[in-house]
């Protein structure tokens, strides 16, 4: 863990604190019936394969963050850069619009998620605005394909791909229309699809231990029916992660319940508080924190596991290891798109590449699956 200050008012981070974390899926070998694995850019630990991806801790938002109010410009240039947000939200109410700590039930968290994605908006839309009666009338004389081209090009900077900008086009019904003719409300239709799709966001109803937060976890789920809304307790998770390191527990992150090593090495306050995270576990599956990072990668991002061999008999790589290697890849990556990013050579030289678990030989356009365990055959 990454020694971050943790404390119950606004702006304690003032800085992105940037770390590692891990997404959790169960390892392959274990439906190869293989006894082990030897992973090397990642951990497996009991039968589950723990994937490395950065995380960043960011500032807190507050209105008008857009207009460089608190720490807006720092929040908002550090997302930037994200593939998603986990948007962490009290779920008990307990504080004001500026995050200020009041009383449980103080405040309805469904406005602080819709606040934070209009001031992300906002931010977008001061930037694709910025000029754009003449950037428009540029776009007007362009094809459907060079005027994305275009469109993300401007958008670069805010690390938005192609196939981003098309559909949000696309979803704002706008493709066929010309750039100059577009009304305010057309612009920001535009804008609110590109952030759907270019910076999809996971909610993290956090202090859900605390009563008040139940019946407004529910109220989350009930109006952001269309966004993926995840019960945790951080505080649960740090309880936990603290007691398995003096060894008090057995806890994998995001099991659904821990074990107690030994009662006797418990004070009471110790038990009580762990007797308390269970309850909250029992309830909701577990704290949440694992969940809502899982959710993040596998759901929002629509990312899959894949497993490169050099070895397809064997499902080990040129030195004899074990499947050594858990790839995250977007859905829809090919078996070429694999080989490039295994190595260019790879890629330039491809072939063909083979199914280890079925023998089958693929082309290059096959599709990965999820766990897909493949070789890639190249010419040297």
């Amino acid at each position: 863990m990454i020694p971050v200050p943790i404390e119950n008012r606004p702006f304690v981070t003032l800085e992105p604190n940037t770390g590692i974390a891990y997404v959790r899926k169960k390892c392959v070998h274990v439906e190869l019936g293989l006894p082990k694995c030897d992973a090397s850019n990642s951990l497996c630990i009991k039968g589950n394969r723990f994937i490395p991806v950065t995380l960043v801790d960011v500032p807190g938002l507050v209105k008008g963050a857009h207009r460089g109010r608190g720490l807006g410009n720092q929040f908002l240039d550090a997302i930037r850069q994200a593939n998603v947000i986990i948007h962490v939200v009290d779920a008990s109410g307990s504080t004001d619009e500026d995050g200020n700590y009041v009383k449980p039930g103080f405040r309805d968290p469904v406005e602080d998620v819709i606040a934070i994605e209009r001031e992300y908006e906002e931010w977008m839309y001061g930037i694709i605005s910025r000029d754009w009666p003449r950037f428009a009338r540029a776009l007007d004389h362009m094809d459907p394909g060079r005027m994305i081209d275009a469109l993300t090009q401007r958008l670069s900077g805010l690390s938005i791909r192609r196939e981003h900008v098309a559909e949000a086009l696309r979803r704002a019904k706008l493709l066929s229309s010309k750039p100059s003719s577009w009304r305010e409300e057309e612009l920001r239709d535009f804008v609110h699809h590109l952030r759907v799709v270019s910076k999809p966001m996971v909610v993290a109803a956090n202090k859900i231990d605390v009563p008040e937060a139940r019946d407004l976890y529910k109220k989350l789920v009930a109006e952001l029916r269309d966004r993926i809304v995840v019960p945790v307790t951080a505080l649960g998770e740090l309880i936990l992660r603290k007691a398995a390191e003096k060894g008090f527990i057995e806890y994998l992150p995001g099991d659904p319940e821990f074990r107690i090593v030994d009662e006797s090495r418990l004070s009471p306050q110790q038990k009580r508080a762990l007797e308390l995270v269970a309850e909250v576990m029992k309830e909701f599956g577990g704290t949440g924190v694992q969940q809502a990072l899982n959710r993040a990668v596998f759901e929002a991002l629509g990312m899959i596991v894949v497993y490169p061999v050099e070895d397809p008999n064997r499902f080990c790589d040129s030195r004899g290891r074990v499947l050594p290697d858990a790839f995250l890849v977007p859905r829809g990556t090919t078996a070429l798109d694999l080989a490039y990013m295994i190595h260019t050579d790879l890629g330039k030289g491809f072939l063909y590449a083979i199914d280890a678990k079925t023998k089958r030989k693929l082309s290059k356009d096959y599709q990965l699956n999820d766990g897909d365990v493949i070789k890639i055959v190249a010419a040297t």
